[in-house]
């Protein structure tokens, strides 16, 4: 074997396809130069073997740059796939090689043995902070000047653990034991106690086992380089067996392992990156972005920042909580804060925050909140009069705070200058947060997170981001809170000051840049010009010399195992379409074509539409045809576990039609794998709202950034939607299916046709047909 294609011994099956091949080598080459593979590649090409043997061939060159892949991926299923192909791998390497060691990221809900059992104290709600005020206390018990040892805390838990269960039971009984993850830890349930303060043992275990001034490698007590994968249960079951933190574990082992399985924040949220994952981002990682159609939405949504009325309000106070003690103490008069006046002004002298700038930020967010609330009352008024008496019916909403068409300063930093209210207040604001939060954990002896300190630092961003690629708004959410007057907006409402990064390729481009170099993949990216703009990778290969490499992979299965069709039908616009109780020649041309979809094609069919309102009006369409007599499926928005179950109840039993949104979960990262879906059809192109002024000013930005905001930011983007739609249905060799995209915008070349953001290969397989002719070619198809 040459060292062109020593890959082959990573490789974890016998045969690779020719597009595995073509696309190992192809990312091998260009991450040795510091590039990135772009990779179109239809469900069957193999993508997910294809980046890891990519990978870890670098990273078992002796002669690379490169230590590790980090995989991030937008899907559990998809984190499942990898979890499975790097098995695989291990299987199949050489007989002496040592096995690719992997472990997968989840967050503390996940691996928390408290949290998992919904024991001392702890539950989803709490997990994360409870989790921090342990800790800390934890290590204040411990530290340096603290009242005793991490191994103390450890054998008193264990013999808590044994006089818990010996005064329940009178000595009668075993002990009562916290069990998790098949194991039984060696604690009690209940959360032990040193001189009545609450602490973690898990976490005293972990720290007794990490050296001083050593790595935290050295408290792993298991031998992960042998054990290739370790997946979140086998983490917390190995752990909690020597009585130590799993998240802890996860933490120690994430620089030495080869494979990193995780999520886009890992990568792109800049508090993860900061306090967790950080060590990964550099150029001796190899990283691998999967579904990566999904990078720009899910990374807008990362880089862009808000904060609540609910968190200012707790800000206030807890500021006033700290001028208050000086103000009494000046006046002569008894505090009743917990922060005495002698704290407050110790900690502040050994600080760069004096009194009169905490004064001026808790006058400046107690302002703030006034206008907001006089903002969103005006905004009530204009928009739903006598809201006051039907607080119970009103929408979430926006109020934009400029024109989201014209870059111009927005409304609320226009209304601090006219206050008096200088770039000094917003840019301290983070800093006199934070010794806020300081005076108060040390006055209240416990650490936890204040609302000063988040609320401090989005002020100073929203002073320091510019008002071309942000766009700043009032973000209402629906909520209900009792403890508001009845009267009140806030009774109905959690109002959010909201900066939205509307163009978010810098961030992109930037973090990718810390990479050594990888692979973005997805079965739905074309047009790639557009993806390599919209994530910054055109300015990483013209600034940086950094190569860009496209790669696309269609569909190998049998061709005449499928049929597709362009259904020259009436844009499914609204103006086209009118309302969902109209029957208008275009409603009919529809509920036609899905009435020849539902009633020719022999098993299950996905029905895909552009929102969940118009889901309803199919759903119920096809319910009132008596010629269909398959059950007909709603998804509706709704809970993670709701939506499980309606996918489980169209996988069950008989032939059904699942009708859902574009824009829900049914139609991406979804397996349907075998005779679980036999056609999809998509109707309309799934275009997002663009009255939103939050969509106005993402379309406005990418005008400016790109040329033509409608395509970027809105139809290349509704396309990959429909695509991936109709990517469920066929899965594997031997699988049979349809599929139908349903509108002239698919099957003609005009101003608005979407065909150009097809690949080549689709364009010619999606051959157009008018409605009268769509049951016609089904029932050949079906028939042949």
């Amino acid at each position: 074997m040459t060292s062109a294609d020593s890959w082959r011994e990573v490789f974890g099956h016998d045969d690779p396809y020719d597009e595995q091949v073509d696309g190992i080598e192809t990312a091998v080459e260009t991450a040795e130069d510091g590039g990135f593979t772009v990779l179109e590649g239809a469900c069957g090409t193999g993508k997910t073997m294809l980046a890891l043997t990519a990978g870890i061939h670098l990273v078992r060159d002796p002669d690379s740059q490169f230590e590790r892949v980090f995989v991030l991926t937008s899907v559990k299923q998809q984190l499942r796939q990898f979890e499975e192909d790097l098995q695989t791998i291990n299987e199949n390497l050489p007989d002496n090689w040592d096995p690719v060691t992997a472990q997968t990221l989840v967050g503390k809900a996940d691996v928390c043995p408290y949290n998992r059992e919904n024991a001392g104290g702890i539950d989803d709600e709490n997990v994360y902070s409870r989790c921090e005020t342990l800790r800390e206390d934890t290590r204040a018990i411990t530290g340096e000047g603290g009242s005793t040892t991490a191994q103390n805390l450890v054998s008193r838990a264990r013999s808590q653990q044994t006089g818990l269960a010996d005064s329940r039971n009178q000595g009668r009984a075993a002990a009562s034991y916290l069990e998790t993850a098949d194991e039984p830890t060696p604690y009690p349930p209940e959360m032990p106690e040193y001189d009545d303060l609450e602490y973690c043992p898990f976490y005293a275990q972990f720290l007794e086992d990490v050296p001083e001034d050593g790595d935290p490698i050295e408290a792993v007590p298991f031998d992960f380089d042998s054990m290739g994968l370790i997946d979140s249960e086998e983490l917390v079951s190995l752990s909690v067996q020597h009585g130590t933190c799993p998240h802890s574990m996860m933490g120690a082992l994430l620089p030495h392992v080869e494979v990193v399985v995780g999520n886009y924040y890992h990568a792109f949220d800049p508090v993860t990156t900061a306090t967790f994952t950080g060590a990964l981002l550099d150029d001796e990682t190899f990283v691998v972005c999967d579904e990566a159609h999904m990078l720009e939405p899910r990374v807008r949504d990362l880089v862009s920042d808000a904060v609540a009325d609910q968190t200012l309000r707790d800000a206030e106070s807890e500021l006033s909580r700290v001028i208050q003690p000086l103000q009494f103490d000046k006046e002569g008069k008894e505090s009743h804060t917990t922060a005495d006046a002698n704290l407050v002004r110790g900690e502040l002298q050994d600080s760069d925050v004096n009194l009169s700038e905490i004064e001026e930020t808790r006058e400046f967010i107690r302002d703030l909140r006034e206008e907001l609330d006089r903002r969103v009352t005006a905004h009530l008024e204009r928009e739903h009069r006598g809201w006051k008496s039907n607080l119970t019916d009103l929408p979430d909403d926006e109020i934009p705070l400029r024109p989201p068409t014209q870059p111009q300063q927005d409304e609320i930093s226009e209304w601090a200058e006219d206050r008096g209210y200088h770039d000094g207040v917003w840019v301290r604001a983070e800093a006199v947060g934070a010794v806020v939060s300081r005076i108060l954990n040390e006055a209240e002896d416990e650490e936890k997170e204040r609302a000063c300190l988040p609320a401090g630092r989005v002020l100073g961003e929203w002073y320091r981001n510019d008002h071309e690629h942000y766009f700043r708004e009032i973000v209402l959410e629906r909520t209900w809170n009792d403890m508001e007057p009845n009267k009140s907006w806030r009774r109905a409402y959690n109002a959010r000051l909201a900066m939205q990064n509307c163009v978010p390729s810098d961030a992109i481009g930037e973090q990718l840049g810390e990479f050594g170099g990888g692979v973005l993949m997805s079965a739905t990216l074309e047009p790639l010009d557009v993806f390599e703009e919209v994530t910054g990778l055109n300015h990483l290969q013209e600034n940086d010399r950094r190569p860009v490499v496209e790669r696309t992979y269609g569909l190998n299965f049998p061709e005449e195992n499928r049929e597709s069709f362009a259904v020259d039908a009436p844009k499914f616009t609204y103006d086209n379409r009118g309302q969902t109780d109209e029957e208008t020649q275009t409603r009919q041309v529809y509920a036609a074509a899905l009435r020849d979809v539902a009633q020719s094609s022999p098993g299950n069919v996905l029905v895909g539409m552009p929102n969940y309102a118009e889901a309803k009006w199919a759903a119920e369409t096809l319910r009132e045809n008596s010629s269909i007599e398959k059950p007909v499926l709603l998804d509706e928005s709704s809970a993670d576990d709701v939506t499980e179950d309606l996918k489980d109840e169209f996988f069950g039993g008989q032939s059904k039609v699942l009708v859902t949104s574009l824009r829900g979960t049914l139609t991406e990262g979804v397996d349907y794998e075998g005779d679980k879906l036999h056609a999809a059809v998509v109707c309309g192109v799934p275009i997002i709202n663009t009255a939103s002024p939050r969509t106005k000013a993402v379309r406005t930005a990418y005008d400016r950034a790109f040329g033509d905001g409608f395509e970027y930011a809105l139809t290349v983007p509704a396309v990959r939607k429909a695509r991936q739609a109709l990517g469920r249905v066929i899965r594997g060799w031997d699988e049979v299916g349809v599929r139908v995209l349903v509108d002239k915008r698919y099957a003609r070349e005009s101003w608005n046709s979407v065909r150009d953001f097809f690949p080549d290969h689709e364009r010619e397989e999606f051959q157009p047909v008018s409605p009268d002719m769509l049951s016609l070619g089904l029932e050949r198809f079906w028939r042949d």
